[in-house]
């Protein structure tokens, strides 16, 4: 079988049209991350509990004594050696540039918005969506939002395994721990909240869906 050679460029001097320029990684990047950490913040403000390492530290920055940013950074960084060993460089380049901007901007956030009352049921929707989305765009520029998702995307890639639905199974776990530290009247927010992220992930992120890498 010979290889086939595009007539347009026979030496491969032009660029994959799938592939993410660095200009675009970085953008998708920023603006993940934004989302992500404005959607944490919406969330705290209503004390309910969300996804992933977000939903960890969330539920830690209730009973200890630091910010959500700072919880999800530290918690990140063991995920983050083990993403260096099974998913390459670039993605822990990348991942722990994305957690950098989420402790810093959630940070900033917190400060910059102050929110004095929130309906739950509008937190968990409109915060877990915005997390949601912040998660997606991370992903399909081969970054991570954290150590939940370092773990999906490896299980997503080596077995096929839903992104979406893994983290939704985790999460579940997440909230059902979450009666330790927040009324049970809560809990059916959290519940709300992790659905709103891992809806968009389990609809919009699909092998074969989306060609850009």
């Amino acid at each position: 079988m010979t290889n086939e050679t595009n007539p347009l460029d026979p030496e491969g001097m032009l660029r994959d049209p799938n592939e993410h320029t660095p200009l675009e990684d970085i953008y998708a990047i920023i603006t993940g991350c934004t989302l992500l950490a404005v959607g944490l913040v919406l969330m705290q403000a209503a004390n309910i509990v969300t996804a992933g390492v977000a939903g960890i530290a969330l539920l830690m920055s209730y009973v200890l004594p630091l910010g959500v940013g700072p919880l999800f950074f530290l918690i990140s960084l063991p995920f983050l050696a083990f993403g260096g060993q099974v998913l390459g460089r670039e993605y822990v380049i990348k991942t722990v540039v994305a957690s950098g901007l989420i402790f810093g901007i959630a940070a900033v956030a917190q400060q910059a918005i102050h929110i004095a009352d929130v309906h739950p049921a509008f937190a968990a929707l409109a915060g877990g969506t915005c997390a949601g989305m912040g998660i997606l765009a991370l992903v399909r520029h081969n970054c991570g939002a954290g150590g939940i998702t370092t773990l999906a995307l490896y299980l997503h890639r080596t077995r096929g395994w839903s992104v979406g639905r893994f983290q939704l199974l985790v999460d579940t776990f997440i909230v059902g721990s979450a009666l330790l530290a927040i009324p049970p009247e809560r809990i059916g927010w959290s519940a709300l909240s992790i659905l709103a992220i891992n809806m968009i992930l389990i609809a919009w992120h699909k092998p074969g869906r989306y060609l850009g890498r």
